[in-house]
């Protein structure tokens, strides 16, 4: 499907639903006695992850873009690189967060063009909260019943991002589950430059939605992250005004590469 014969407003309310109907499948496993395996790299997975996955992709399918997912099959790059559009998905972002049961954990859903995040959807099951942008469109937050018959039900209510301002204080935002020296520098660094710094620890693409909030004033993340763990919430950094940046360079990260990791970066 080509990028101008799209419908960008018809295919938000698709990944919003498709993240909603994900999320109730997570919480139905999330309050039950679930078994835990351990993936190659010896992160956890669980049967809430293959679920959720397998009803975003029977949705997502509909519309005849390319799908990339953690939990889906890998897809070579040389199959990957023809793609201009494509969805890339997280069904179950902070597993760790789940395992533990501390309810930090998110379902992602992006569109990717040309390398550029253009719409992000995090849904919290626990919270019933979403949160979505759309290039050009903004980013919101809404609390969420059920699904959206229609785009109006979902604009409504929704609650455009930042809607926070931090005057007397610089908040940053770690990882609860991925701290490394270098953050911890970082703090050290942000602590000699203002006199009131907070510095709050949440799992999951939670840190990328409370900076686009105003929530927090910067997120670094000084280790490793995959594609799939930052798109959806990208797009909703940058809709709301804000930046996700290369360590290195300073550019904006970018997607569908041939090496699925993700540099060190910045959110601010």
């Amino acid at each position: 499907m080509k990028k101008n014969s799209m419908n960008y407003k018809e295919l938000l309310l698709l990944a919003v639903n498709a993240s909603i109907d994900g999320g109730k499948e997570i919480m139905k496993i999330y309050e039950s006695d679930f078994s835990v395996e351990l993936k190659d790299d010896n992160s956890p997975l669980t049967l809430a992850d293959r679920k959720c996955n397998d009803i975003i992709e029977k949705v997502l399918t509909q519309t005849q873009i390319p799908i990339l997912s953690e939990e889906g099959a890998a897809v070579d790059y040389n199959e990957r690189k023809l793609w201009d559009v494509f969805w890339l998905v997280d069904p179950l972002d902070g597993t760790k967060e789940f395992v533990k049961r501390n309810g930090e954990f998110t379902v992602n859903i992006a569109l990717i063009a040309n390398g550029k995040p253009i719409m992000g959807v995090i849904y919290v099951p626990v919270k019933n909260k979403l949160y979505y942008a759309m290039d050009g469109f903004g980013s919101f937050k809404i609390q969420v019943k059920d699904n959206f018959k229609n785009l109006e039900d979902l604009m409504l209510p929704s609650i455009k991002l930042p809607c926070h301002k931090n005057k007397n204080k610089y908040v940053i935002v770690g990882s609860r589950s991925h701290m490394s020296i270098e953050t911890k520098q970082f703090f050290e660094e942000k602590k000699k430059e203002y006199q009131n710094v907070e510095i709050l620890a949440i799992g999951s693409s939670l840190k990328l939605c409370m900076v686009a909030e105003g929530i927090a004033n910067a997120y670094p993340r000084y280790a490793p992250t995959m594609e799939w763990d930052t798109g959806a919430g990208h797009a909703i950094v940058n809709m709301s005004g804000f930046k996700v940046l290369e360590h290195s360079s300073g550019e904006e990260l970018r997607y569908n590469k041939e090496n699925l990791l993700n540099p060190w970066f910045l959110v601010i």
